[in-house]
């Protein structure tokens, strides 16, 4: 019997990331859940994994820190073993409005959590999984990346473009290593991201007016990511699979 994936997740706390977690977990992978300040919500989150009967190990990791990022691998390694997967979900926006509006420290924000973020797991995971023979990279970026969104965030936009540029490129870089890169692009999903960025409502009403009539759920994208790591999806790489209802 082969031994089971071992799966990085980052933002993995909560919304998309924490609905992956519990469909990996399903799908028989250990997890290693890397989270940003909510204790209480990771925990909860690995409770349910650990119900599934595989193991999950939560690591507080600020992953626009390269010390942070080293040290959730580092302890990826040291626990469950050698990391097959990594899913590249940790991400904010910052309040939604137009950029000439917009400070600094947000736009820093930003481009640091998803973008440098990013790449710093992306470095990380490549040369563990290059040491190891293989692996899978998904990275979480956005329908925003083509749609622009102007009037809400085009900072964040400009970073899920740089997310699906990272994906095709590293996909051809680290395809001999035998390491595969794609990404999910999600639209407008029921998270609680929304009313952060002060929009509560936002979700419902942008979905309502998707062909599909409804905004994504968490388990939607779940769903696809859980696929791209899998076996099915092994002549797969360089993909942006779009989750979008149509949009």
């Amino acid at each position: 019997m082969s031994p089971r994936p071992v799966t990085v997740v980052t933002g993995g706390s909560r919304g998309i990331g924490a609905a992956t977690c519990r469909r990996l977990a399903a799908d028989g992978h250990d997890l290693v859940l890397g989270y940003v300040r909510d204790v209480a919500a990771a925990e909860a989150v690995a409770a349910r994994v650990r119900a599934a009967g595989v193991r999950c190990v939560t690591v507080q990791a600020d992953t626009s820190e390269e010390c942070a990022v080293e040290r959730l691998f580092d302890i990826a390694g040291a626990e469950l073993g050698t990391v097959t997967g990594l899913v590249n979900n940790a991400g904010v926006t910052g309040p939604l409005g137009r950029l000439a509006d917009a400070r600094t420290e947000d736009l820093r924000r930003v481009v640091e959590v998803n973008l440098l973020g990013y790449l710093l797991c992306c470095r990380r995971a490549a040369r563990d999984m290059a040491e190891s023979g293989g692996g899978a990279i998904v990275n979480v970026s956005s329908a925003a990346a083509t749609l622009g969104s102007p009037g809400e965030y085009v900072h964040y936009a400009a970073t899920k473009a740089a997310t699906d540029a990272l994906t095709v490129g590293l996909s051809k870089e680290l395809g001999p290593d035998g390491i595969r890169v794609n990404a999910v692009a999600p639209g407008t999903v029921e998270t609680g991201m929304h009313a952060a960025m002060g929009d509560p409502g936002r979700a419902a009403r942008i979905g309502a007016a998707t062909p599909l009539g409804r905004p994504g759920r968490p388990e939607d994208i779940a769903g696809a990511i859980a696929w791209l790591l899998s076996p099915d999806a092994s002549y797969t790489t360089g993909t942006v699979l779009r989750v979008a209802g149509g949009r």
